[in-house]
């Protein structure tokens, strides 16, 4: 909490820019608050700058229907790597990560952690399966093992094994290598889309 104080000061100039720049792209909100699973299981609100159009949802439920591929690619990873309802800025911002800055509040709040598991939305349980306790027995993260691991190259089977190995052998030394490893994923924008 203590970190994520000092960084936010710190970050404060550039999240007033990037708040300026996606309010002068539409006049939408400049926050989107999503629904995640965090510790013990409790539901909390993930907080990020917004990189979609407004109505994102009601777009994301007409692509699927009416594209099989994108369809398969959603149930998969539940992401798409060429998302029409990403804005041109919003696109910048997530290959920057910055779109994560307002997560500093979540830490601030104890919701999350700088270092842990991404936190999921409740569609994402099932595919946790029998491992779902040892991802509930942790603060998910803003950075984590699959972050610095390559990310949306990831496979979500392999996300999975991560948050878990991260889970059962958390320490000091790994949450510092972890956070050092987070700047070059960064700048690299390894599976970042």
């Amino acid at each position: 909490m203590l970190i994520a104080t000092v960084v936010l000061v710190f970050v404060t100039p550039l999240m007033l820019a990037v708040a300026i720049g996606i309010k002068l792209q539409d006049g939408g909100p400049i926050l989107f608050g999503h629904q995640r699973i965090g510790f013990g299981g409790r539901s909390f609100r993930c907080w990020k700058f917004r990189s979609m159009v407004v109505d994102a949802e009601s777009r994301l439920q007409a692509l699927l229907v009416k594209d099989p591929a994108a369809k398969a690619e959603w149930e998969a990873d539940h992401k798409l790597r060429m998302d029409p309802r990403v804005t041109a800025f919003g696109r910048f911002l997530r290959v920057s990560s910055l779109d994560e800055l307002p997560q500093l509040l979540n830490v601030i709040a104890g919701e999350m952690s700088l270092v842990g598991p991404r936190p999921i939305v409740s569609a994402e349980v099932a595919r946790y399966g029998r491992w779902f306790k040892a991802y509930t027995s942790v603060r998910p993260g803003i950075t984590g093992l699959w972050q610095i691991s390559g990310r949306n190259d990831v496979s979500y089977r392999q996300r999975v094994a991560m948050d878990v190995l991260f889970a059962r052998k958390r320490s000091v030394g790994q949450y510092i290598r972890i956070l050092l490893g987070t700047v070059p994923a960064v700048l690299s924008r390894s599976g970042s889309y």
